[in-house]
């Protein structure tokens, strides 16, 4: 029992450190109990079964408080997310413990600090990318703290949560072996290093937020229901709706943006009718009441395909001798120039994409579908493409899932965008964490790319931040509103822009080789 409540103490802590109803805090200390149980367990030769599936018992805990709220989208998805994501973090923890004997204490928390990094980058690269635990995103709440992820990214902050809690593990060890209260002394005063000179350095490098130029931007948030009336409204119907929404902030002759959710028009339509959609007419309605305007909207669109040399792994059967590539897009237009397009390209794993459908389809045919999965495979594109709003200015089209990839946002601010967008519709999953968190994970990208962030979502949260991560409006859950800020525009290059995620790479590489010096090496 008292090892169970060891391995129950991580998966609660980790859970209560989590943003956004949790104390942040807390996630320096989550991992100590589960490395305390596990050195025990290891060093009494108990790293079997039982042990594999007390860990999984904990990170379970901590996934399943954290990221419940995927059900109300998919409950396929949101088992798939918490099962195997809870695995792969296992694994983890249980090759570091069958080497932890092999090395002495600061090799062996270098090796598991470095194999957990690697892992948390593996989830923004591979098709199965789930990097919402990440944990440097556990400070979104806390954004004064972490004002150096302009440097460092998420990563920072994971680096920074792990080599406390491997500090806190390895002075409880000694004070169990010795008794003696100087060791708890020094622990204090390596705290107060460890965690307060990152704080201390967070607030000294603290940016202004005085932008030479700023740009007047409306988020429209539609509130429509995704279960009940997404897909029973027609694109004139939601095209009505957001003129009626924008029509009180339309300024004839002043620079405005006006924003509206991912897929906001979700008919479907054919590329090639564009021009006569409804989606057209929105935009174009309001450049004609001020053509100094740009309008930004999500579209769902589809292409025809009708040879087989033009298909894709991403292209989707239809019937004999036709497929389709499916779209989910931002739209942006002006006055004076053809509407331009972005294609979302960080996609939902199982929702939007089939992962290693190559490969995983042959074999499982539509089990996905069966799942309540994937339906049509989204196109994506290569370029992170930016709309320019003046000569100098430009804007990130960010779709939804896409802000939660902090290196991908840097390649629109490597390509001009000197304000990243996000539009997104967080409807699907009630009015839960999951909303929360999103949002709250785009201060993150703001603080990263010292870029102020516009929101547009379909029903809370729209608003804006600043870069430094504070909030500068923001809208309410559930309500159909609009809402207009002087958004600043920067146009600085920060470290993490230029060199993106070094300290993974660094990690990956230290991993590896004191895997193969543990493996390999021979005892005395």
């Amino acid at each position: 029992m008292k090892a169970f409540l060891y391995f129950l103490s991580t998966g609660l802590l980790l859970a209560l450190a989590w943003p956004t109803y949790g104390f942040s805090p807390l996630i320096f200390v989550a991992f100590v109990p589960l490395l305390l149980i596990a050195e025990k367990k290891v060093l009494e030769g108990k790293t079997g079964f039982p042990f594999f599936m007390s860990v999984y018992f904990s990170f379970l805990i901590w996934n399943f408080i954290a990221t419940y709220w995927l059900y109300y989208s998919t409950a396929f998805g949101m088992l798939f997310a918490v099962l195997v994501n809870s695995l792969l973090m296992t694994l983890v923890f249980f090759i570091y413990s069958k080497i932890y004997t092999k090395l002495n204490f600061l090799a062996s928390a270098t090796f598991f600090i470095c194999l957990w990094l690697s892992f948390e980058q593996l989830h923004f690269i591979w098709d199965f990318s789930w990097p919402w635990l990440s944990l440097g995103h556990v400070f979104s709440e806390t954004t004064s703290l972490i004002q150096w992820y302009e440097y460092s990214g998420v990563f920072g902050g994971s680096l920074w949560v792990l080599i406390v809690n491997f500090t806190i593990f390895k002075s409880v060890l000694l004070f169990k072996k010795f008794k003696d209260r100087s060791i708890l002394y020094r622990l204090a005063l390596r705290l107060v290093l460890f965690i307060g000179l990152p704080i201390l350095a967070s607030f000294l490098i603290k940016p202004d937020l005085k932008a030479s130029s700023h740009l007047e931007t409306i988020a429209l948030q539609p509130n429509i229901d995704p279960y009940a009336d997404k897909y029973a409204l027609t694109d004139a119907d939601i095209k009505d709706l957001l003129l009626e929404l924008s029509e009180p902030y339309i300024e004839p002759g002043e620079k405005q943006l006006f924003l509206a959710p991912e897929t906001v028009f979700a008919s479907g339509t054919q590329w090639s009718d564009f021009e006569v959609s409804q989606a057209n007419y929105f935009g174009n309605q309001i450049l004609k009441k001020n053509p100094q305007a740009e309008v930004l909207y999500g579209i769902s669109a589809y292409d025809l395909i009708h040879r087989k040399p033009d298909l894709t792994l991403q292209s989707n059967f239809l019937k004999e001798g036709l497929w389709y590539n499916d779209f989910n897009s931002a739209v942006f237009q002006s006055a004076n120039s053809p509407a331009e397009f972005y294609h979302k390209s960080k996609l939902v794993v199982g929702v939007e994409n089939f992962p290693y459908k190559g490969i995983l389809q042959p074999l499982m045919g539509d089990i996905m579908i069966d799942l309540g999965g994937t339906v049509a495979t989204k196109t994506t594109q290569e370029n992170r493409d930016v709309f320019n709003v003046e000569e100098t200015e430009a804007v990130a089209p960010i779709i939804c899932y896409e802000s939660v990839y902090g290196e991908y946002v840097t390649d629109y601010v490597k390509n001009g965008a000197t304000l990243l967008t996000i539009i997104t519709n967080d409807a699907w999953w009630g009015d839960t964490q999951g909303h929360q968190q999103h949002w709250s994970y785009a201060k993150l990208r703001a603080i990263e790319t010292r870029r102020a962030v516009a929101r547009s979502a379909n029903t809370g949260i729209s608003g804006f931040i600043d870069r430094d991560g504070s909030v500068i409006s923001k809208t309410k859950y559930d309500e159909k509103t609009a809402i207009s800020a002087e958004v600043p525009l920067y146009n600085e290059m920060t470290f993490y822009v230029k060199y993106g995620n070094v300290i993974p790479r660094v990690a990956q590489f230290l991993a590896l080789f004191i895997f193969l010096f543990a493996v390999t090496r021979r005892r005395g």
